[in-house]
């Protein structure tokens, strides 16, 4: 890590949906344009110096629950929706490589020929070396969601923060596309989450978050240079802590 760093956080996990990636409008689940953006904004944080480990979701190719709605097992649909990670994973690998980061996957599901298996020491060893590591395939294991991978990483690396970038710049009372009375909290305790059920993130990502003292900032990823304002500490979205 560099002496120089100009961030608040040194090191952080940030959770994106695999959503971020795609475009409705062009019926593309991994959109050119949409990818690059989010990329330049990953590669600038990292220029500052902050040690970046990122969890993508797979929301855009395939969602596991969906699936099962649609009559695919359960476990079979979290495999598939495992696998959604590793092809947007792979997509950033490339296109952050191609802006001059150095990148390394790492994957929970052993795939020798894409990516190295999740090693806690290896993962940490790229972050101090300024490496930008993508951990995908989720947790390895069926019925559990990439926020639980995101609170599960972070936990492991040693991250100060997750950073989980939404399409809302916030945690709400309600939802504030459907309402306009929704009101915006700034900051939130773990259990007035809980007591208010807001849905920040599932119940098993969020108690992990909250038995290890994980803070959580929710803000919204359209916003422009939204990732490089949370990590420098400008006040942006809302903290669960």
């Amino acid at each position: 890590m560099s002496e120089n760093s100009q961030t608040k956080f040194k090191r952080v996990i940030l959770k994106i949906s695999g959503e971020i990636l795609g475009s409705r409008e062009e019926g593309e689940p991994i959109f050119a344009e949409s990818l690059e953006r989010v990329c330049s904004e990953i590669k600038a944080v990292a220029d500052l110096g902050a040690e970046v480990g990122l969890v993508v979701g797979g929301g855009n190719i395939f969602r596991g629950l969906r699936g099962a709605k649609k009559g695919i097992d359960r476990t079979t649909g979290d495999s598939m929706g495992m696998l959604a990670t590793v092809i947007n994973g792979l997509a950033l690998m490339d296109c952050l490589e191609k802006m001059g980061a150095v990148v390394r996957v790492q994957t929970a599901i052993p795939m020798e020929k894409l990516a190295e298996p999740f090693i806690k020491r290896r993962a940490v060893r790229h972050l101090e070396r300024g490496r930008i590591v993508i951990f995908v395939a989720g947790t390895g294991n069926p019925y559990f969601s990439t926020d639980t991978t995101a609170a599960l990483r972070a936990s492991e690396i040693g991250a100060e923060i997750i950073l989980k970038a939404t399409k809302v710049d916030g945690i709400y009372d309600k939802d504030p596309h459907e309402h306009d009375d929704a009101v915006k909290f700034e900051h939130l305790s773990y259990m007035e989450c809980i007591e208010k059920r807001l849905s920040v993130m599932d119940s098993t990502a969020f108690s992990l978050c909250m038995d290890n003292q994980m803070p959580i900032l929710v803000f919204d990823l359209q916003q422009e240079n939204s990732i490089q304002q949370a990590v420098t500490g400008e006040k942006i979205g809302t903290l669960v802590s």
